[in-house]
């Protein structure tokens, strides 16, 4: 258990104290793009407050913690300088009750940073747990006997907490308490076979969040989230599908931000490529992107009755790398602004949260009865 954090800065060293209950295994590493350091030690239960805050002078930018994957608890440094990191040290109790672990990070060159920056090897991802997937489709037969697939996707968890609303409600939260619900009003239907992304409070990559939606052979894939923005008056729910251009500003800011999920949780993106630059709309693609816009556009008919829609575009595009599944019709719904107070206040309610599930549950419902069955479903172009 980690029961407290002390951050000490001075021109010669920064050092993060960790007070441990226990003492732990533990992993420092340095990433570049944006530079960082990664902490890696087993899971921990993190009791410490959050009073130790840099001062943005020195070497460190921020730092955020949590849970990476089962078993892997993460902490990430930002780094508005490149540093050395020195040895951890695990320091015994010495007249208290507790451990100390010791975070030395001293100056170093940015030719230096980059020379010893990367994933160790032995630190790699396990495989995904898409690897557990099926690789059939999960349901087989014909007709109306087949359950359609439908793929939820809690947005961020873990180290990854989204935004956050004046109350300190957490976006990580909100979303996957809604996915939740709206998995228990489909099952309830006896219609569908559902996959949540995740059911914890942890972090998924986005490609694996991507990869699990094709594994499970999914009819259609539905990401949640929660939208912030520096007016505050802003508020209502909004639906984003895939597209190599933003359908404005907003929409690729948007985007942008919540590309940057692997970052923040310290995957190393080496030899990765951008993920709007890698999705090729081709001709194959162009069904699947149709099928997503009808749907995004029967959600924004069924939503209003629950929550209160955006007044103005609703409905958007923008390159979310969470959307680029070639073959699986996928949205990204923002369910409204935790930076609105009407709106936090309503994300806050255990009954919005099931009202609005079922709204959503009804949305699938008329986008499936629309479409034929999952056999004849293809991706010929229009």
């Amino acid at each position: 258990m980690v029961i407290g954090l002390a951050l000490s800065e001075s021109e010669a060293r920064t050092r993060f104290a960790v007070e441990l209950s226990d003492p732990v295994d533990v992993r420092a590493y340095t990433l570049t793009n944006p530079n960082r350091v990664v902490i890696d030690m087993p899971e921990v239960l993190w009791r410490a407050s959050d009073d130790a805050r840099p001062s943005g002078r020195r070497a460190v930018r921020s730092y955020r913690y949590g849970l990476f994957r089962k078993g892997n608890f993460r902490f990430v440094i930002d780094l508005r300088t490149p540093v050395k990191v020195e040895p951890p040290q695990i320091v015994p109790p010495d007249g208290t009750s507790s451990f100390r672990l010791l975070i030395d990070l001293t100056p170093s060159t940015s030719e230096d940073f980059v020379a010893h920056a990367g994933w160790p090897q032995d630190a790699k991802p396990a495989p995904s747990a898409v690897a557990s997937l099926p690789s059939s489709p999960i349901a087989a037969g014909t007709g109306r006997d087949v359950k359609r697939v439908v793929v939820i996707d809690a947005g961020h968890g873990g180290i990854d907490p989204g935004t956050h609303g004046q109350t300190g409600l957490q976006e990580k939260s909100v979303v996957l308490a809604v996915a939740r619900e709206l998995r228990k009003a489909l099952e309830a239907t006896g219609r569908y076979r559902v996959q949540l992304t995740r059911d914890s409070d942890v972090f998924i990559p986005l490609r694996e969040r991507v990869n699990i939606a094709r594994a499970a052979r999914g009819d259609l894939f539905v990401s949640l989230h929660a939208d912030s923005n520096d007016h505050r008056e802003i508020r209502g729910a909004s639906v984003y599908t895939l597209s190599e251009d933003a359908s404005d500003r907003e929409a690729a800011k948007l985007a942008e931000k919540e590309n940057m999920s692997d970052i923040i949780a310290g995957v190393d993106l080496a030899g990765e490529s951008s993920p709007v630059a890698s999705i090729l709309i081709d001709l194959a693609q162009r069904e699947t992107l149709n099928r997503s816009s009808r749907f995004a556009e029967t959600v924004l008919t069924s939503l209003p009755g629950t929550t209160l829609v955006r007044p103005t575009t609703p409905h958007r595009g923008a390159g979310f790398a969470v959307l680029k599944a070639p073959d699986v019709p996928a949205v990204l719904i923002e369910l409204g602004y935790l930076t609105n107070v009407n709106d936090e206040a309503e994300m806050a309610k255990a009954s919005w949260r099931a009202e609005v599930s079922k709204a959503l549950a009804a949305a699938i419902d008329a986008h499936f009865a629309a479409e034929s069955t999952p056999s004849q479903r293809q991706a010929a172009a229009p």
